[in-house]
């Protein structure tokens, strides 16, 4: 049985295509759409890989079915971080929490500043100068307190996004990296908790 590191850099990123297909539409792709995601020339291109996986013993397939493909799951090796996907934090306009759970990706500790204690799916374009982009899942460590500077994602009267804390004698702003976008002034009426820090992302190309 291979390992993840024995798989080539294709068939890993298109395991990974798989475990994210789940997790964020709850069906595995179909071969067409596996072979359009990497443009693959034809199904058949695709159907060599996810032969590759079964025989790996990662993925199983179910006989005819177009969306037959089944993830084969196995203890996280030590290195790896099993994460819970939370819904959506806005990189933007502030959004309502979503926080329902979505699944698991089991990802490279490495891949983390620190371990996150959960990902959220960013909508929006704010903190792109920061390397965050809409549709990327982000690490979030949780913890109350924050320092200046940091990325948070912070709940403002109930609604959460994501942007840089800013700490002054006289206020608190919630800083957005790009400058499209208007510095968030919070102020002394509205109800401000931070949930967590950021500390890594993931991207699927």
């Amino acid at each position: 049985m291979y390992s993840m590191n024995e798989l080539t850099p294709r068939r890993s990123a298109i395991l990974d295509f798989i475990r994210e297909r789940i997790v964020t539409q709850g069906q595995p792709p179909s071969l067409a759409e596996i072979a359009e995601a990497f443009g693959f020339a034809s199904r058949s291109v695709a159907r060599k890989h996810i032969v590759a996986l079964t025989e790996a013993g990662l993925i199983e397939v179910v006989p005819n079915q177009a969306r037959g493909i089944r993830l084969v799951e196995h203890s996280p090796r030590p290195e790896m971080l099993e994460i819970p996907v939370l819904g959506r934090v806005a990189a933007g306009t502030p959004i309502g929490p979503d926080a329902d759970l979505h699944g698991h990706l089991l990802l490279d500790r490495s891949t983390f500043s620190r371990v996150p204690d959960y990902l959220l799916r960013v909508r929006g374009d704010s903190m792109t100068e920061d390397g965050i982009l809409d549709g990327d899942l982000v690490g979030v460590h949780r913890g109350a307190e924050a320092r200046n500077g940091q990325i948070v994602v912070a709940r403002l009267d109930g609604e959460v996004t994501i942007k840089r804390f800013e700490r002054t004698a006289g206020s608190i702003r919630l800083l957005p990296r790009n400058p499209a976008y208007a510095p968030i002034v919070v102020s002394p009426d509205q109800e401000l908790a931070i949930e967590g820090v950021f500390c890594g992302l993931v991207r699927r190309e």
